[in-house]
């Protein structure tokens, strides 16, 4: 009975060990969230999908509320399609 005990003993520090060697649960450190990712938005004139912190905004003179947003100056002149 008593190797019984020894044996279970030893096999659950070996896998504790095992684990902690790993990088596994219980080491109290988290991983980081993902960072986030930014709002795509689609040029107006070709489509093309870009964050919208880079795109070119145009604000439509016919409806206030409207904004449409361009992949470069060229595209804005140009106008959406």
């Amino acid at each position: 009975m008593s190797k019984i005990v020894l044996v279970a003993i030893v096999v659950l520090v070996f896998f504790w060990l095992l684990r902690r060697a790993l990088g596994g649960r219980g080491g109290g450190e988290r991983a980081a969230p993902p960072p986030a990712t930014p709002e795509l938005v689609a040029c107006a004139h070709c489509g093309v999908h870009l964050p919208q912190g880079e795109a070119v905004v145009a604000d439509d003179p016919g409806e206030p509320a409207a904004r449409r947003y361009f992949c470069t100056e060229e595209h804005r002149k140009l106008g959406a399609r």
